[in-house]
C-alpha cells in the first residue's frame, strides 16, 4: 500500500485555517461512524482474525489514516467534539448523558450544513445525550432510530431520493458496543453471536499483559467498578472469546456498510461524493486485559479513519498524518462544502492531506482528554509524530511517555528514564498551553495536574 508523507510541516496549535482549494460544485458527503471500533479491528490493517471486505473496498479506494484518534474515548464526549467543533472538557461534555450547553444550540454540524443549502439526514445512535437524534433543533432530518436493525434500508431510502441540494447524510452504528453487554453476560441487542470452539478463537494480543510500570489507576478503575469490567476475572480463554465476538460484532457491521456502499453505485453517487468512515472511540479488546473504553491506551483512542473521495483520487493510500476525528470534523467538512468554517473550531482540516498528500499547517500534535465513566479520575494523552506522553491525575506512574514508532503496543514506559526527561517536558509544555489556550478546567486550582521538570 502506497504511503502519503508528511512533508513541510510546520508547528502548529490547531489551526483551522482554509487551503483556498475549490470544487467545481458541493459534494455529497455521507459520514458513516461505528461505536467502539478499535484502528485494527479491520482486515485492512493486516488484521488476519477479521474480514471486513467492504470497509476494506474504502480503504482500496480511499486514504486510509493509521494515525488518527478521537478527541476523547467515551461515546458522548466523543460524539460532542464531532458535531461542535470544540473539544470536550471545553464545554462540560467528558460523560456520557450530559445535555449539550444552550450557548451552542442552533450551532451544530447539521445546523451549519442545513443553513448554507445542504439536505441533512441523520440515521441511527446520537447519544448527544438522548438516545435517538431528536426531530428538531440539529438541523438533521431523522431517519432511523437508535437501532442498527434496518439502519443500512433507511440510510438507502435517503440515497435513493431525487436531491436537488447537495447532501449531507450520517450513518452512526451501535456496534461493536454490544460487545459490553457481551461482557456482561447479557443479550446482546443488535447482533447474535455463536460462540465457536475456543481452538476456534484469536489469540490473546502480544501486548495482553500490563507493563510493569503502568499507571496504577487502571487496576484501580477495574477493581472499583466490576459493572463496567467484569473481565477482570476473566482467564485467558475467556478473553479469547470476547476477542471473537469483538471481531464478529465489527463483521456484522462491515455486512450492513456493503449495501450501502452497493446503493451509492447503484444510485450513481460517487463521482461527487465524499464517504468517511470512523468510529467514535475503540476498546481495550484485551490489550493490557483491557476492556470497554476511558483508559488512554492505544487500542481505545486509536480508531479507524478512512476517506474515499470522488474518482477514487489517492485511492489505496495509507496516510500516517495525526487526525483527530473529533475537533477536526467540522472545519475539514465546512471546507469542503465551501462554507466559512465557524471561528470557535479548534480544529485543523486535513482537506489537502487526502487532495494532495500533504499540507504545511498539518498537525504536529493532538491531545485526547479522558474521564473515566462513571468516574473522577481525568487522564490526557498527548500525540506527536513519535511519541505518546499520558497523564493521569492520581496514583503511581501516573506519567507516561511510549516510543510509537517502536513500541505500539506500549509495553515499555520510558518515563521511569532519566534520559527521556527533555522529551517528556516538551510535551508537558504542549499539554500546558493546549489547556491554557482551550481553557481547560482542573479539579483541583491550587495545585497543578502536570507534573514540573
Amino acid at each position: 500500500m502506497r504511503y502519503l508523507t508528511q512533508k513541510n510541516i510546520i508547528v502548529g496549535l490547531l489551526s483551522c485555517s482554509p487551503t483556498g482549494y475549490i470544487l467545481s460544485e458541493q459534494p455529497n458527503i455521507i459520514y458513516i461512524f461505528t461505536d467502539q471500533q478499535t484502528a485494527t479491528a479491520l482486515s485492512c490493517s493486516g488484521n488476519q482474525d477479521i474480514k471486513t471486505p467492504n470497509i476494506d473496498r474504502l480503504a482500496n479506494e480511499g486514504i486510509r489514516f493509521v494515525n488518527a484518534y478521537c478527541s476523547s474515548p467515551l461515546s458522548s464526549p466523543s460524539r460532542a467534539a464531532m458535531f461542535t467543533g470544540y473539544t470536550p472538557g471545553q464545554i462540560g461534555q467528558l460523560k456520557n448523558n450530559v445535555p449539550l450547553p444552550d450557548s451552542i444550540q442552533g450551532k451544530t454540524l447539521g445546523n451549519i450544513f442545513a443553513d448554507n443549502g445542504y439536505t441533512c439526514g441523520y440515521a441511527g445512535k446520537w447519544h448527544l445525550p438522548e438516545s435517538d437524534i431528536p426531530e428538531k433543533g440539529f438541523g438533521f432530518e431523522k431517519l432511523h432510530g437508535h437501532n442498527d436493525f434496518g439502519l443500512a434500508e433507511a440510510s438507502i431510502r435517503f440515497l435513493q431520493r431525487k436531491h436537488t441540494k447537495p447532501f449531507f447524510l450520517v450513518i452512526s452504528f451501535d456496534n461493536p458496543h454490544n460487545i459490553c453487554e457481551y461482557a456482561r453476560g447479557q443479550e446482546l441487542p443488535f447482533a447474535q453471536i455463536n460462540e465457536p470452539d475456543i481452538k476456534d478463537c484469536p489469540q490473546l494480543p502480544y501486548n495482553f499483559a500490563q507493563n510493569p510500570y503502568d499507571a496504577d489507576i487502571i487496576k484501580s478503575e477495574k477493581q472499583l467498578r466490576y459493572n463496567l469490567y467484569p473481565t477482570i476475572r476473566y482467564t485467558p480463554d475467556d478473553w479469547r472469546r470476547y476477542r471473537n465476538a469483538y471481531f464478529r460484532l465489527v463483521e456484522h457491521i462491515d455486512t450492513e456498510i456493503g449495501k450501502i456502499l452497493n446503493a451509492i453505485d447503484q444510485n450513481k453517487l460517487w463521482n461527487n461524493t465524499i464517504v468517511i468512515f470512523t468510529s467514535d472511540h475503540g476498546d481495550g479488546n484485551g490489550a493490557h486485559q483491557w476492556n470497554q473504553k476511558s483508559a488512554l491506551y492505544e487500542e481505545v483512542v486509536n480508531i479507524p479513519f478512512i476517506v474515499r473521495l470522488p474518482h477514487k483520487k489517492n485511492g489505496g493510500t495509507t496516510s500516517e498524518h495525526l487526525i483527530n476525528n473529533g475537533v477536526d470534523l467540522m472545519p475539514t467538512l465546512c471546507e469542503f462544502a465551501k462554507i466559512n468554517i465557524p471561528e470557535h473550531c479548534l480544529g485543523t482540516s486535513w482537506k489537502n492531506i487526502v487532495e494532495k498528500g500533504y499540507d504545511t499547517k498539518a498537525r504536529k500534535f493532538l491531545v485526547i482528554e479522558t474521564l473515566f465513566n462513571q468516574s473522577t479520575t481525568q487522564g490526557w494523552a498527548v500525540r506527536t509524530p513519535d511519541y505518546k506522553y499520558i497523564l493521569y491525575d492520581k496514583g503511581n506512574n501516573r506519567e507516561q511517555l511510549f516510543n510509537m514508532k517502536t513500541d505500539r503496543g506500549e509495553l515499555i514506559n520510558l518515563a521511569v528514564q532519566k534520559k527521556y526527561i527533555d522529551i517528556i517536558e516538551k510535551h508537558r509544555n504542549i499539554l500546558r498551553k493546549w489547556m491554557s489556550i482551550n481553557q481547560i478546567p482542573q479539579q483541583r486550582k491550587d495545585i497543578s495536574v502536570i507534573p514540573s521538570r
